[in-house]
């Protein structure tokens, strides 16, 4: 058994790419460590639900999704840890990773911070985050029941979350900067047959009406019509994510957006350092992707320490 503060391959971020590497690393025989600031799942946890993950028929919420894959990745030895990373050292052949509480020593690690929610940047937004303004409408879609509620954004999050507040909400309108979603055509379907939804088309917000609470949005157009204001109790925002990759930025390459530049093996421009999922420069960003990242990861990860003979 290795020293407690030691392991092969530690992985920063218990997300699907986090819990997946957990998994395929175990299973390749290492010694592997998962932690999280949180208690996992990262964005999946508080996805409402989730039909499009290959082998799960029907519909299951993120969360128990999350925790299938948790509970798989500890069956095969891996171990969890509920802390916070705030500094990642490379140090000859290994890495320092210095958490909140305690400090662990690596030979790989591998990145999986995902992503955080982009937020509008628009007058009223800080002011009102918890008084209306949310960005998770699993977390707090049930406090508006009964109410009128907007969504901002036009991706499978946005429409997603939207059928989900129609469950509570008197009415929900989307907000979408185009013409046309661009969620998948069947979440669209849902969403338009759907009588409690209202979608509203070539419209920004440009910014959030209320003191201490929120009260309307005030819109403006992206095809010449005139600016509208939309009253409501709540706005749920779906604009996109920020790659979580503050703790690796001057340690290796990123993108101009801050993803992580990774080759075919995930490997970072540091060598025994990878990362995997969202927080990685990548086309599509879905479980199902995250996963693969994050078995390709492991896999790298394991080979590149036998080829160290460790």
């Amino acid at each position: 058994m290795p020293n407690e503060k030691r392991y092969d391959i530690l992985i920063v971020g218990a997300g699907p790419a986090g819990y997946t590497a957990g998994l395929y690393a175990a299973r390749a025989g290492r010694s592997v460590l998962m932690i999280d600031k949180g208690i996992g799942g990262g964005q999946l946890a508080s996805t409402f639900r989730i039909e499009n993950y290959p082998g799960v028929s029907g519909e299951i919420p993120g969360f128990d999704l999350a925790e299938r894959m948790k509970t798989q990745a500890l069956q095969f030895g891996a171990v969890f840890s509920q802390e916070e990373v705030v500094g990642l050292v490379p140090d000859n052949d290994l890495f320092v990773v210095q958490t909140t509480t305690d400090t662990y020593t690596a030979r790989a690690v591998i990145l999986a911070t995902g992503a955080s929610p982009r937020k509008l940047e628009v007058d009223g937004e800080a002011r009102l985050t918890g008084r209306g303004v949310s960005y998770c409408a699993t977390c707090d879609g049930a406090f508006f029941r009964g109410k009128n509620v907007a969504v901002v954004g036009g991706g499978n999050s946005a429409v997603e979350e939207a059928l989900f507040l129609a469950q509570f909400a008197n009415e929900v309108t989307i907000v979408h900067r185009r013409s046309e979603l661009r969620a998948d055509k069947v979440i669209q379907e849902e969403a338009i047959n759907n009588p409690n939804i209202k979608l509203l088309y070539n419209y920004v917000v440009a910014s959030i009406a209320g003191e201490d609470k929120v009260t309307g949005l005030n819109l403006a157009s992206t095809a010449g019509g005139p600016d509208k204001f939309l009253p409501c109790d709540g706005v749920f925002v779906y604009v996109g994510n920020i790659p979580n990759s503050q703790l690796v930025r001057g340690l290796v390459e990123l993108d101009e957006q801050g993803f992580v530049l990774v080759d075919d093996e995930l490997q970072t421009s540091l060598p025994g350092l990878y990362a995997a999922g969202d927080v990685r420069h990548k086309f599509l960003r879905q479980v199902v992707t995250a996963c693969s990242d994050g078995a390709t990861a492991a896999t790298a990860a394991a080979m590149y320490l036998s080829k160290k003979g460790a």
